[in-house]
């Protein structure tokens, strides 16, 4: 029987989240952990105790630093874990400016939403982790060089590949030798894939022959289409011309590491060359500067990084640094342009900018990156007239744009291309990090070129055991924190959210105060109906003070 067991406890058919635990007979280690973020109900996983016991994890192999698949790491130090975290010397560097970012916004936010439950008589809440939690998980790091082997276990080895997602993002290839066999079983995990072509980065590399490999699947069902640079930055500029108002802003919700430092480059450029006027362009982002800072560091480590240093001398860009300078953002007059994270609209200053703008004619929204399934930003993507940000309700009269060619994220094709210079994988691939569409089509396109019997789409929290003859299942090991039909879908809090927006547009819309009077006793009585028998009268809760 095999010792070695992989067990999924995130991006199980939804995209963040990540985090995969390895058992082996030398010990525990994890691939990731990252932040959950979509739906509220993915969200509060965030502050569940974790399904296994940190201090029994000896090692973390970190792919990169994006916060959906680091950002638990200092929770997981809270609780207990003392080893190494394994990465490479540029995801340590970016990861040390982008955690202490994620826990001020956490330390803000449930503050915030502390005063507005001590109003409604709530509970209040923690923070996931603070600063001094971050301090203490950032000076575990142990740098590794790309392509070189390092002992995480006894008898367990990685080696990092350039992933060509983000600087210093990394596949993870890992031998584990197993008592009694000869050669170890051969994993390697994908962590995210760059697409061809990717402006700051060359083509993803990795091994091949591999026993097992698991790998995302963001963009299964997705075909772009292919684009140099010059038609990138012609798009982009069209899509620019065509926000251009007197009084007008075009807001891009963005990453604020990768996209931001992607979206300077092209913007400064255009304007260099004339295709654009002298248009300011604010980065509304502390964690953006900090971490283009970082891109400025490393930048002979980019494909295209002479670029990046030079716009960053344009006079077009100013990056807003304090609180002050990014409330002056909403006083601004004449056409300008905003990058602010987040890139789904789910924290972070864009909330702020678009609650100022969404509700106007002359304002912009161009989404730039992917949208996870209960977010702001795939609410608004899917068209939605009015939204909720931070308990209020905004129209939305502003043009929402959709551009896709400066996702981080190979396409459905590529990721065929990818797996099948992995060739021949001798036992099984997983299939994670994406929504069950993307999945599902990655799937049909490895029609013929992997048996579909050794592909496997995990759940959340299921365990396999994994030997030379293949993956097994391992039924009933644990009982998933969240039902596979809650993963990746718009839960109860979408739609109460929906339900009051349509109610208050459906009593605006009637003719008198009498009519509305009706409506609204009729919704008082169907919430009597249902009252929980411990609970105060609906009646008294919803009357006018």
């Amino acid at each position: 029987m095999s010792c070695v067991r992989l067990t999924f406890h995130g991006a199980a058919r939804a995209v963040t989240g990540s985090c995969f635990r390895l058992e082996t007979a030398a010990g525990q280690i994890l691939i990731d952990c990252g932040l959950y973020q979509g739906s509220k109900s993915e969200k509060e996983l965030n502050y569940r105790e974790f399904p296994f016991s940190p201090r029994d994890i000896d090692a973390v192999i970190l792919t990169h630093a994006h916060i959906d698949h680091s950002g638990l790491l200092p929770k997981l130090v809270r609780d207990g874990f003392g080893g190494p975290i394994y990465s490479t010397g540029a995801t340590a560097e970016l990861s040390a400016v982008m955690l202490p970012d994620s826990a001020h916004i956490q330390e803000i936010e449930v503050e915030q939403l502390n005063r507005r439950n001590a109003r409604r008589h709530r509970a209040s809440v923690e923070p996931i982790y603070t600063a001094g939690d971050v301090d203490k998980c950032i000076k575990l790091f142990d740098v590794q060089d790309f392509k070189k082997w390092c002992e995480v276990l006894p008898g367990v080895r990685a080696r990092f590949w350039n992933a060509g997602h983000l600087l210093g993002s990394a596949s993870v290839e890992l031998e584990v030798q197993e008592q009694g066999r000869e050669a170890p079983m051969r994993l390697l995990f994908s962590g995210d894939i760059g697409p061809d072509f990717k402006l700051l980065h060359s083509d993803p590399e990795a091994p091949s022959g591999v026993d097992y490999v698991v790998c995302e699947s963001t963009y299964g069902d997705t075909d772009r289409t292919d684009l140099d640079e010059d038609q990138r930055r012609a798009l982009l500029c069209s899509e620019v011309r065509a926000a251009m108002h007197p009084d007008g802003v075009l807001l891009i919700p963005s990453f604020a590491v990768e996209r931001a430092q992607e979206l300077i480059s092209d913007l400064t450029r255009l304007i260099a060359e004339g295709e654009l006027p002298m248009i300011p362009i604010y980065v509304d982002s502390p964690l953006a500067e900090k971490a283009t800072n970082v891109f400025a560091r490393n930048w002979q480590q980019l494909k295209d990084g002479a670029m990046l240093v030079h716009g960053l001398k344009s006079r077009a860009l100013h990056f807003t640094e304090s609180v002050e300078q990014s409330i002056a953002l909403d006083r601004l007059r004449g056409f300008h342009i905003i990058i602010a994270a987040s890139g789904m609209c789910e924290a972070g200053r864009i909330r702020y900018r678009l609650k100022n703008w969404l509700w106007r004619d002359e304002a912009t929204v161009l989404l730039v990156g992917y949208q996870a399934v209960g977010t702001l930003g795939r609410i608004l993507q899917e068209g939605a007239s009015s939204v909720r940000i931070q308990g209020q309700d905004f129209k939305v009269r502003a043009r929402i744009r959709t551009i896709d060619f400066f996702s981080g994220h190979a396409d459905g094709p590529q990721l065929v291309d990818w797996i099948a210079q992995r060739l021949p994988i001798s036992q099984g691939l997983f299939l994670v990090h994406g929504e069950d569409d993307a999945i599902a089509g990655l799937m049909n396109r490895l029609s013929g070129r992997v048996d579909q019997e050794r592909i496997a789409v995990p759940v959340l929290d299921e365990t396999f055991e994994l030997s030379k003859a293949g993956a097994k299942r391992l039924p009933g090991k644990a009982v998933p924190r969240l039902p596979a039909d809650r993963v990746a879908r718009i839960d109860w809090h979408n739609d109460v959210t929906a339900l009051f927006l349509d109610v208050n547009d459906a009593l605006a819309l009637l003719p008198d105060e009498k009519t509305r009077a009706i409506l609204i006793r009729k919704l008082r009585r169907v919430l009597e109906d249902h009252e929980p028998a411990q609970a105060p009268p609906a009646r008294s809760r919803l009357k006018k003070p």
